[in-house]
């Protein structure tokens, strides 16, 4: 190892939560998708609240929390248990491709590197084909 440069020395890996700038981001992404989720006509429906403001505030705890940010989603809210919380909302491939949408412009909207966009992107991705939970005919 060169004492002078620490050439040979390990770099602490970062989170993707501090690879983006932290809660302030993460803030924006859901802010921005909420925006485009108030005015959908098929996920609005899904949510429940006159305000989505709670709704907004679970999606970036949860964000933060398993990109490497506070466990305060756990400590509020207990284990995800995404497709469970999700069950009593029909999410077909229709719904699936409009959450996508939302979130894409979202995503875009924050101006990441490229190689930390499309980390959080292929997460947002199959957590979102993972979520369908109506299997459709395809001759129907």
């Amino acid at each position: 190892m060169n004492p002078a440069t620490g050439a040979d020395r390990p770099r602490p890996s970062i989170t993707l939560f501090e690879a983006v700038g932290g809660e302030p981001t993460f803030r924006k992404l859901v802010d921005e998708f909420y925006a485009g989720v108030a005015t959908d006509p098929l996920l609005r429906p899904m949510y429940p609240e006159e305000d989505l403001g709670p709704a907004a505030d679970r999606l970036a705890l949860f964000l933060m929390q398993y990109w490497g940010g506070p466990n305060t989603y756990s400590a509020q809210r207990g284990h995800p248990r995404l497709r469970m919380r999700h069950a009593p909302f029909r999410i077909g491939t229709a719904e699936r491709d409009a959450w996508l949408l939302h979130m894409r412009r979202a995503v875009d909207r924050l101006d990441l590197e490229p190689e930390v966009a499309a980390a959080l992107w292929d997460y947002l991705e199959r957590a979102a084909y993972f979520m369908v939970n109506v299997m459709e005919d395809p001759a129907g």
